[in-house]
Formats: C-alpha cells, sequence, structure tokens
C-alpha cells in the first residue's frame, strides 16, 4: 500500500502514552476522533501497540510503526476517512499491557505479540469465538472470574448462542461441583453476564441492543470486569 502520507508524520499531533496507567486504548481512540481526514496522530509507547492498529483501521485510519528505541515505539495513525464507531468492534480490548512494560519493556514487547499470535492468527484452526469459550473455562478453572466474563462477552458478540452458553454453565456446574457453584460462580460478574443475555434475549432483544446493555453495566469501568487503576 502506498504511503505517501509518512512525508508529513513529523507533523502529526504527538500523543506519548507510555505515562498512561489507566486504558491507553480508549485514551488514544478519544483524540483520534478529533483527527481530520488528512491529518494524523503519533502514538509514542513502550512496546508495538499491536490491539490498536484493527480499532484505528475501524474509524478510518492507515498506519505504520517503527521502533525509534530498543524499548519505544512510534506508530504513525493517518486518517484516510471518517468512518463512525460501529457495532464490529470486538469489545473488551487487552488493556494490561501498560503494567508489563512497568516491568520491564522487553516481557511488554513480547508479551503483546504473544498475544497477537494467539488471537489474532490468520486462519486459525481453532474459530476464534471456541477460543474464547476455552479460555473462559480454563479461567473459571483457575478462578479467575474478571477474565471468564470478559471472554463471555467476546464470545457472546462472535456469536455463541444461548442454548450453548447453557450447556457450558451446566458442565461448570457438573465439573465444579454444586457448592462451588453455589458459593462462587451464581455470585459472580460471570453469572450476571450469562443472565443478562439470557433474559434479554427472551425478551426479543436483539445482539446490537443486548450488547449495549452489556457495555453499559461490565464495560471497563465496571471493577468486575475492568481495569483497576
Amino acid at each position: 500500500m502506498d504511503k505517501n502520507w509518512l512525508k508529513q508524520k513529523e507533523n502529526f499531533f504527538v500523543f506519548d502514552v507510555r505515562a498512561l496507567k489507566g486504558n491507553f486504548l480508549l485514551a488514544i481512540l478519544k483524540k483520534a476522533k478529533n483527527i481530520a481526514v488528512g491529518e494524523g496522530i503519533k502514538i509514542i509507547q513502550n512496546f508495538e501497540p499491536i490491539p490498536l492498529y484493527s480499532t484505528m483501521e475501524n474509524i478510518g485510519f492507515e498506519y505504520h510503526t517503527e521502533r525509534i528505541q530498543n524499548d519505544i515505539y512510534a506508530s504513525y495513525f493517518y486518517r484516510t476517512e471518517i468512518i463512525e464507531a460501529n457495532d464490529t468492534e470486538l469489545p473488551l480490548k487487552p488493556i494490561v499491557m501498560p503494567r508489563y512494560a512497568d516491568i520491564d519493556n522487553t516481557i511488554a514487547d513480547l508479551t503483546v505479540n504473544f498475544w497477537n499470535n494467539i488471537w489474532n492468527k490468520p486462519k486459525p484452526a481453532i474459530e476464534l469465538k471456541t477460543k474464547f469459550l476455552l479460555s473462559l473455562s480454563n479461567a473459571v478453572g483457575s478462578g479467575r472470574m474478571k477474565q471468564a466474563t470478559r471472554e463471555l462477552i467476546k464470545a457472546y458478540f462472535l456469536g455463541v448462542t444461548v442454548e450453548q452458553l447453557d450447556e457450558l454453565f451446566s458442565l461448570f456446574i457438573w465439573n465444579q461441583g454444586i457448592g462451588h457453584f453455589s458459593s462462587e460462580m451464581a455470585q459472580s460478574s460471570l453469572f450476571k453476564v450469562y443472565l443478562v443475555i439470557k433474559n434479554a434475549e427472551k425478551k426479543g432483544k436483539n445482539k446490537k441492543e443486548i450488547m449495549a446493555a452489556i457495555n453499559e453495566k461490565f464495560g471497563e469501568k465496571n471493577s468486575e470486569t475492568g481495569f483497576n487503576k
């Protein structure tokens, strides 16, 4: 793809997100909304911001990334058109990467590339929604309900049905035990989201309406599912 716009990259608005400890993806998107067609934004981060690429493309940006030092990346995003955010963007993007950079920038770089290989792999043998269900089940088995809830939301977004969720939760009762389900899972954010989905579908709500309700109640601002500063 021809990227003649790189000739003007030094004129781009510069946004250094290395010091941000919260959701740097949302902070970048907030800035990006004010970028006009024919202009761009330069993001500076301790690791390559791979999770950001598809999100920015979905709202009308092309991108180019350079490693300017061993532990610093400059990502240039140029706006070719204005596309309104739509319902095709996977919710609950990974936002913990800056925590790894707090420890070691190389670890952050390795982690984001490992994430990319697992979740953005071209032509995967296991379809993405099934991967989320597998990850969900593994998280439940390890007692990580926040992760399990996030995976449930993403799996449902990608097309997992209520009937499939019914069978999955039946398996949890079988494998984890009734006592564990009663004391732990039935009180969890995971089960709350499951009930929101199930009850909303019974009322005839469509996927868009249900996802809007889930994002409102269980988005990044919810301590049970989001990022705690």
